[in-house]
Order: structure tokens, then C-alpha cells, then sequence
């Protein structure tokens, strides 16, 4: 049963890694501009899947935000189009924070929960040597 447990909960830390992971990435890169004539950073999110016949959790894939980005009229730009336009990411700043404290959150209680498990599974180890 611990070890299910310290199983279980290393698979969820693994996804909340990765999500952590697009998360910083997609923030890092919400003023990313490019040209016109380009495609926009495309945020990533992470789409977690219950473990067919196994336990726990895994990242089955990606999902990508949309190419085409927001245009921005900022004609001082090096690199704005004829009309002064340039693109950038369609994150929202304030999904993209939320998610981060969703993701750390999830991290911490997984790491806990392995922590927890390891100390029920020393003891239990101590009883043996009595």
C-alpha cells in the first residue's frame, strides 16, 4: 500500500513537473513579438491522463494556443509591418498565473504525500526490528 502510494504520487509529480514546465514557458514568452509574416509563440498545455491499466497519472500530449497570436500596432518596432502591426502570443497573464499556483500547489501535496509514505514505510520498517 506505501509503495502504491509513493507510486501514485511520483506519477502526479512528474505531470505537475511538466505543467510547471509549459506554465514558465508560456510566461516567458507572453511579449515574444514576431513579424506579421510569422507565426505568434503558441502557448502549451499539458493534457494528463489517468494511467490505462497502471496507476497514477502521464502527460499524454500537448495542446498548442492558436498561431495567429494579437496584433499590436506599435510602429517603432523593428519588426512591425508596413502598417505598424507586429504579433504577439494570446496568452492571458492572469489563466497562466492561475494555473501556476494550481500546478505548485498539486507539486507540493504530491511531494508530501510521498514524503508521508516514505516515513509510514520506515516505521513500519523500525516495528520489524524490535
Amino acid at each position: 500500500m506505501t509503495f502504491d502510494a509513493i507510486g501514485i504520487a511520483g506519477t502526479s509529480l512528474t505531470v505537475h513537473r511538466k505543467w510547471l514546465d509549459a506554465v514558465s514557458d508560456n510566461l516567458a514568452n507572453v511579449n515574444t513579438a514576431t513579424s506579421t509574416d510569422g507565426e505568434a509563440f503558441r502557448a502549451r498545455y499539458v493534457i494528463a491522463q489517468e494511467g490505462a491499466g497502471t496507476t497514477g497519472v502521464y502527460v499524454a500530449g500537448a495542446d498548442w494556443g492558436d498561431a495567429e497570436g494579437r496584433m499590436v500596432h506599435e510602429p517603432n518596432h523593428p519588426l512591425a509591418d508596413e502598417d505598424g502591426y507586429v504579433r504577439y502570443p494570446d496568452i492571458d497573464m492572469s489563466e497562466q498565473m492561475s494555473a501556476l499556483i494550481m500546478a505548485q500547489r498539486g507539486y507540493e501535496a504530491n511531494a508530501a504525500v510521498v514524503d508521508r509514505a516514505k516515513s509510514t514505510y520506515e516505521a513500519a520498517l523500525q516495528i520489524g526490528r524490535s
